[in-house]
């Protein structure tokens, strides 16, 4: 996350989250856009579950659903009642989301909101709240701390549930708290704690009630299953409050209130020099977490108790194991998680190992099984099967009574639609390193002869992976084989695929994604004049920075939320906390200039198409803006489409409708003349 530095500069101009929120029902104007055609309608349409949670008895869910155009719905279902669908919560506010929902008991819910402040044309502020109400849609209460008048700070954000349940304190949650001091002038009562603290806090009233000391250097807390405070991480800042990227972090033994390093670690006997924990398990008094192995991420646990000592659970020699499983209330640790060719789960529980394999093997299509809630007896699961044919569909399983009840679509408008199946390939790239990628071809497609996209993902630390793609299903849908490359740069790969990352080496990675369209043509799968490049964020950099290591190879050029000038990402994070760390991570030197295709719009052929939120804060607006003044200065075509105050994601079905059908429009001109 970033923090802003300058957050008090631009406070006053963030709404308020309780103006914008509303108990009530979805409207029921149907999502229509007379400018999109109907595969865009359909695909663009944001999903119908979006979040879910399972209730303590396992008798409710809780669930978040789209409505039209930017709008969350919280909706509640009661299996012991009629069973009906009830919104309960509406939030139609563009500046703010409705992220999560949870029980906090079995009649009142916590929900996490979000949203993006700070004026036009000047720093963005993220910020985000937490409310609580009631399951009947009563007692809507702030949970987070309410700013005060006398604050000498604007308070970002408002704090993370670290424990639903904290042993001894019914009624209460366990969540941080960011101190802001404030003004004593004139008074007795004014706060001079800062920084990031953790508090008790009663689900019903919101009254706390302190029971970790704030301080500045702390960023994060992590608390064991009983709701007790183990593990803090602290952050080393230059003398400008600028974060240096060093980080410690501290263990608390069991009954004991100090601190003490969490370092001088081994694993297996061997040393290593640090482990990122994620979680404790307090029955055993340990801690899992993330460490290197080989070149690879891998999960450990460590003891708790000071020695040091821990053993490897889980480690893979050519994919990072990159994720723990957690499920029920108390976020109990069952497995980790890598992507090889497909996502697996590997489960340290034998008994969720069986089910998980079981009921992969009774769904249709073999679909990837995930365990999204639980209740507190863990005897009524949550579950979530989904495959690259599948959108997904919720699950209700009772492990008692082995019952198995298909609950909510993730996205009911596409039941019945035709996709295009996700297959992992390989193709060389120049220097003959095999370069890992997912073809997709359109519906009853013989793979040969077809307009083709390449459609490199964003990060660039991150990779594609085999599931369900909204955007790679329409592309299909419109006819065309899309290539999606895990070039050099992806992460979960190792660090020698990694590499110096994708900024610092461009020319590798844009080099990688070059490859994939030359194989694509080579194979017989695309047409050479019928081969274009898409992508969103860092893909949209690399589907522009193509054209300037090879102008010919693509006929067509679509970028959303594009960077665009890597002096841009530097200047635009002096403003944050993060400054330091993502000059060190772009770099210096010639690669900025060389690897910036706003600087290049005079080596452009092929078409451009551009699409923009306006308060982005991954990739700041005038990247698009500064690429469309270029092209056109350049003599080149290029259409761009900005949207007023969405984020990176462009969460807006209208909008994602109606980009969809600029995108089809945009490549039926470029690659069929139409």
């Amino acid at each position: 996350m970033i923090l802003a530095h300058k957050a008090a500069l631009a406070a006053r101009d963030l709404l308020l989250v309780g103006s914008v929120l509303a108990a009530g029902a979805v409207s029921s104007a149907a999502l229509a856009q007379a400018s999109a055609d109907a595969a865009a309608i359909r695909f663009g349409a944001r999903g119908d579950v979006l979040d879910i949670s399972l209730s303590p008895s396992g008798n409710k869910i809780v669930f978040i659903s789209a409505g039209p155009g930017h709008t969350e719905v919280v909706n509640v279902i009661d299996f012991t009642a009629d069973a009906a669908v009830k919104a309960v919560l509406t939030n139609g506010e563009k500046l703010v989301d409705i992220d999560s929902c949870d029980w906090a008991s079995e009649v009142r819910l916590l929900c996490q909101l979000s949203g993006m402040g700070g004026a036009d044309g000047g720093i963005l502020i993220p910020f985000d709240r937490l409310i609580a109400l009631n399951a009947d849609s009563t007692n809507i209460r702030m949970i987070s701390q309410r700013d005060s008048a006398r604050a000498l700070g604007f308070n970002q954000f408002g704090g993370d549930v670290l424990a639903l349940d904290v042993a001894g304190e019914e009624g209460m949650i366990l969540m941080t708290r960011n101190f802001i001091p404030e003004t004593t002038v004139g008074t007795r009562l004014g706060n001079e704690k800062s920084g990031l603290g953790a508090e008790l806090v009663d689900i019903a009233n919101g009254r706390s009630r302190i029971r970790e000391q704030p301080d500045d250097a702390t960023l994060r807390y992590i608390a064991d299953e009983q709701g007790q405070v183990r593990i803090k991480m602290q952050a080393q800042r230059d003398s400008s409050g600028i974060l240096t990227g060093i980080f410690r972090y501290f263990l608390r033994k069991p009954d004991s209130s100090s601190w003490v390093p969490l370092e001088s670690l081994t694993i297996d006997g061997q040393p290593v020099e640090r482990m990122v924990p994620l979680a404790v398990d307090s029955a055993r008094n340990v801690a899992f977490g993330s460490v290197t192995k080989s070149g690879y991420d891998a999960v450990a646990e460590v003891a708790l108790d000071g020695t040091g000592a821990g053993k490897l659970l889980m480690a893979r020699g050519d994919v990072d194991v990159d994720g723990l499983i957690r499920i029920g209330r108390k976020n109990r640790v069952v497995g980790a998680s890598y992507a090889t060719e497909k996502r697996e789960i590997a489960y340290f529980d034998p008994a969720l190992a069986k089910l998980a394999a079981d009921l992969g093997k009774a769904l249709p299509d073999q679909p990837l099984v995930n365990i999204v809630g639980a209740s507190a007896d863990e005897q009524k699961l949550l579950l979530i099967a989904s495959s690259d044919t599948q959108p997904g569909m919720v699950y209700l399983f009772d492990r008692k009574a082995r019952a198995l009840e298909p609950l909510l679509p993730l996205r009911s408008r596409l039941e019945g639609q035709a996709m295009g199946q996700m297959k992992p390939v390989s193709y060389p790239a120049r220097d003959g390193t095999m370069i890992p990628a997912y073809l997709t071809l359109p519906p009853g497609s013989d793979g040969k002869g077809l307009p083709a996209i390449v459609l490199p993902h964003g990060g660039p630390a991150a990779r594609d992976e085999w599931g369900f793609d909204w955007l790679v299903q329409y592309l299909t849908a419109k006819g065309h084989a899309v290539l999606q490359p895990n070039y050099r740069g992806s992460s979960g790969y190792g660090e020698a695929w990694y590499g110096r990352n994708g900024f610092k080496a461009w020319e590798v990675a844009i080099g990688d994604v070059n490859d994939a369209g030359r194989w694509l043509v080579s194979e017989g799968i695309a047409v050479p004049d019928k081969l274009a490049i898409a992508g969103w964020s860092y893909g949209g950099y690399a589907a522009l920075q193509s054209q300037v290591l090879d102008p010919a190879l693509f006929k067509a050029v679509v970028a959303i939320a594009p960077v665009t000038d890597l002096g841009f990402l530097i200047d635009d994070a002096r403003d944050y906390t993060n400054a330091r760390m993502v000059r060190e991570y772009v770099g210096e030197g010639p690669h900025v200039a060389s690897g910036s295709p706003r600087r290049h719009a005079e080596r452009f052929a092929a078409p451009v198409a551009l699409f923009h939120g306006t308060r982005d804060l991954n990739v700041d607006v005038r990247h698009a803006q500064a690429m469309e003044r270029a092209l056109k200065a350049a003599g080149k075509s290029v259409t761009y489409r900005e949207y007023a105050d969405l984020q990176h994601g462009l969460d807006d079905s209208a909008v994602r409708a109606e980009m969809l059908a600029d995108i089809g429009r945009f490549l039926e001109a470029a690659l069929d003349g139409g």
